[in-house]
């Protein structure tokens, strides 16, 4: 079964004080979601935006808001997020061992798609369980850079996540974050990554349309020959 191509632009590298007027600008040039960085300054190091910052954004879009929360107690977060109108909501399994159950149900309450992350350091066998589950989250994301900060170098050894994924769950949607562009998009792609995050090679090129077009042609190809 191929699986659909999804471009989500990484709204950390946008110029985060025209949000609103960024976000058109993607989905003009091609995008499929938006991805939101939700970071608490405790599970990561640096600091980001939170749910007022969804909120506001939400009032001027209606993309789908692909929010990724890199933060030490997901649950705390769930309402809030589900108010301010996100529309996925990925939390990290390093901090869900114990209560994944319970915040999956939460997020789909709350009107959400769960999905599950893990950093480079964490085995893939751990997210098994979540996707195998009674009450499954819908998407894995395979960091391919450390969680934190953009801008930093893809890291290859990744993609046998991705390909263990891919042979084991033919239609899940598998979400790569983390120095993804023209030059590393057909390797994560041809591992079976499907939901590409994007972020310096897509708003700091001259022209954003043609690198998701590129990123997005390269996925059809490797899910047709898959």
């Amino acid at each position: 079964m191929a699986v659909e191509a999804k471009i989500a632009p990484s709204m950390l590298s946008s110029d985060f004080a025209n949000l609103a007027s960024e976000a058109e600008r993607m989905l003009n040039c091609g995008a499929d979601w938006l991805h939101m960085d939700i970071m608490d300054g405790h599970f990561v190091p640096n600091l980001t935006i939170g749910a007022p910052v969804i909120e506001s954004l939400r009032k001027h879009t209606k993309a789908y808001l692909d929010c990724h929360l890199m933060v030490t107690n997901p649950l705390d977060y769930v309402e809030a997020m589900g108010k301010a109108g996100a529309s996925g909501f990925t939390f990290h399994v390093e901090v869900s061992k114990e209560n994944w159950q319970e915040l999956v149900q939460k997020i789909k309450l709350n009107g959400m798609r769960p999905g599950v992350a893990l950093k480079p350091g964490t085995p893939i066998e751990e997210v098994y369980p979540l996707v195998e589950g009674e009450n499954p989250v819908e998407m894995v994301l395979v960091m391919t850079v450390e969680p934190g900060f953009g801008g930093q170098k893809f890291m290859p050894n990744m993609m046998d996540k991705v390909r263990a994924l891919r042979s084991r769950y033919p239609s899940l949607d598998i979400e790569v974050d983390g120095g993804l562009g023209p030059s590393t998009i057909d390797v994560a792609a041809s591992a079976g990554a499907n939901c590409i995050v994007a972020g310096s090679s897509v708003f700091g090129a001259p022209e954003p349309a043609q690198v998701i077009s590129l990123m997005r042609t390269s996925v059809e190809k490797a899910s047709k020959s898959n």
